[in-house]
């Protein structure tokens, strides 16, 4: 009988290195979407929550022996991609991470691989009066509350340089709620079915949306024509839920992914979380109102989807 080999899950890092860099490079001149205004960011603000896990057989007999001597202390991996955030000159934040674990395999060269992730606080002008008019700040923001860009990259020490095992975008916590225009139908009906058929609810999502690269660089920035930006994927998945009638969440994130494909021929996939947050209704007619209901929180159990797609699931497609 043969032995079963396995690879032996083994890292440590640091996580939630809260990163605030101030003036760095704007990102300009990306692609323009008609779903979305979005041009670019001032980057006046480039803030970041930062999770790095080194890697490498050298740690080991940190596990086995407590020989800390190839032990990079969690608290020196903080002060480095703090350091390192003032010597980047790049414009994004999967910029950033891909510059930080090259410069953590440079430094230690007993690392094998890097990896290292972040959620990106969007920072926005605050609007005041400067004047007698309203306008934007220059230098008061808001840091947004829900919905953020995030990427995970891994780097991997190779026998000539380094290279990228893996790299995801995204934006996460996108909260949707369309108060009309959705539908729920034609599903397995059997004895532990309670829920009833409707054709106009109120439908509120939560959701996260990733994407790949077919080549990992693009997402660097360096070309912004290539970048796709967690605004403009927003901005679509946004546009699209206005725009199409969905007879399940299901077909509504398919309609989004087709959508984001569409119009960014440089991602190889795009992949979805949803999660069903649809309200409850209380009262089905208010006097005073031809439209208004009354609605509260669902029950905790809530029902969610996951689902990948490529470019071949919309071929033909116009």
């Amino acid at each position: 009988m043969e032995s079963k080999t396995t690879t032996r899950m083994m890292y440590y890092g640091k996580g939630d290195v809260f990163v605030y860099r101030t003036y760095a490079k704007p990102l300009t001149d990306v692609t323009k979407i008609p779903e979305s205004s979005f041009s670019g960011r001032s980057n006046i603000i480039l803030g970041m929550d930062v999770q790095v896990a080194l890697k490498g057989d050298a740690f080991l007999t940190s596990f086995t022996e407590g020989d800390n001597s190839f032990v990079v202390a969690t608290d020196s991996m903080k002060n480095f991609i703090l350091h390192y955030a003032g010597e980047y000159q790049g414009n994004t934040m999967e910029g950033f991470l891909t510059f930080v674990g090259r410069k953590f395999l440079d430094t230690y060269p007993h690392i094998s691989a890097v990896d290292i992730k972040g959620k990106q606080f969007p920072f926005t002008e605050a609007t005041v009066l400067v004047n007698g008019e309203m306008t934007a700040s220059e230098i008061v923001f808001r840091e947004g509350t829900l919905e953020k860009p995030l990427a995970s990259i891994e780097i991997e020490r190779k026998e000539k340089g380094y290279g990228v095992n893996d790299h995801q975008s995204g934006v996460f916590g996108l909260h949707l709620i369309k108060v009309k225009g959705s539908s729920f139908a034609g599903y397995i009906k059997d004895e532990f079915t309670t829920l009833p058929e409707t054709y106009d609810r109120p439908l509120f999502i939560y959701l996260n949306i990733y994407w790949r690269y077919k080549n990992s660089v693009d997402g660097e920035g360096e070309d912004p024509q290539n970048y796709v930006a967690a605004e403009h994927v927003k901005h679509i998945a946004q546009t699209v839920f206005h725009s199409v009638d969905s007879p399940s969440i299901q077909k509504l994130i398919f309609d989004i992914g087709k959508r984001i494909l569409q119009r960014f021929p440089q991602l190889a996939e795009v992949s979805f979380e949803s999660n069903n947050r649809t309200w409850e209704t209380v009262r089905e007619e208010i006097p005073s109102s031809t439209n208004g209901k009354v609605f509260t929180d669902p029950r905790p159990p809530y029902g969610f989807q996951g689902f990948t797609m490529y470019h071949e699931d919309i071929v033909g497609e116009e």
